[in-house]
């Protein structure tokens, strides 16, 4: 009658690898539809897809935690983890849809920058969140972090440049409003990868 209560063999890192690896291709696909303009429709339901396997990932990682009843790291911060990871691939698939949904096949230069730091940041998110399987080396850890701070303001300049840019040069405000769109969905994401981050590092620095 006790079974319950032990703790179960639900290992709560593969969900974060899983999860991590998972954006990291998404964010990949992504990267290659802005870069080459082709089989957009394609790429943008290969996206969607990875962000319905992120969610059903997260899902069952939150089902997981209110089953288990002795965590490797504290609850509130398991579920603040996956739902922020969660977020990222949320983010992208907007941008994506933008795409298809407004019918965009001229790509900007602003639109392959931004896509290009976000799947730089989340092969970053990838090896912080390898790293706390094991924490034998949390220093390492640590630096991995902030170069994900230091990628999320490289982002937020992009966004400024990039939206500034827009007002500028772009005669139809209609094209102003799709692009700038786009643009904040990814930054967005970009300061999720930086939230992951945050976590990960009070996570480092309690069990270190």
């Amino acid at each position: 009658m006790f079974g319950r209560f032990l703790p179960k063999e639900t290992s709560f890192f593969d969900f974060f690898e899983q999860h991590a690896a998972l954006t990291v291709e998404g964010t990949k696909e992504f990267l290659s539809l802005v870069t080459t303009s082709a089989n957009i429709n394609a790429k943008c339901r290969r996206i969607s897809d990875i962000e319905h396997e992120t969610d059903v990932i997260t899902h069952r990682c939150v089902e997981a935690l209110h089953k288990t009843f002795i965590t490797p790291i504290d609850r509130d911060e398991i579920h603040r983890l996956i739902t922020k990871m969660d977020d990222i691939m949320d983010f992208v698939e907007a941008a994506a849809e933008r795409i298809e949904l407004y019918e965009l096949t001229s790509m900007t230069a602003d639109v392959r920058d931004l896509a290009d730091v976000l799947h730089r940041a989340t092969i970053q998110v990838a090896q912080a969140a390898g790293g706390l399987r094991n924490l034998k080396d949390p220093q390492a850890i640590l630096k991995v972090c902030v170069d994900i701070n230091r990628l999320e303001n490289e982002a937020d300049a992009i966004l400024r440049r990039s939206v500034a840019r827009l007002f500028k040069e772009e005669k139809d405000p209609i094209m102003v409003i799709k692009w700038k769109e786009i643009y904040e969905n990814l930054e967005n994401a970009s300061d999720r990868c930086e939230d992951v981050a945050n976590i990960i590092e009070g996570v480092i620095l309690e069990h270190a």
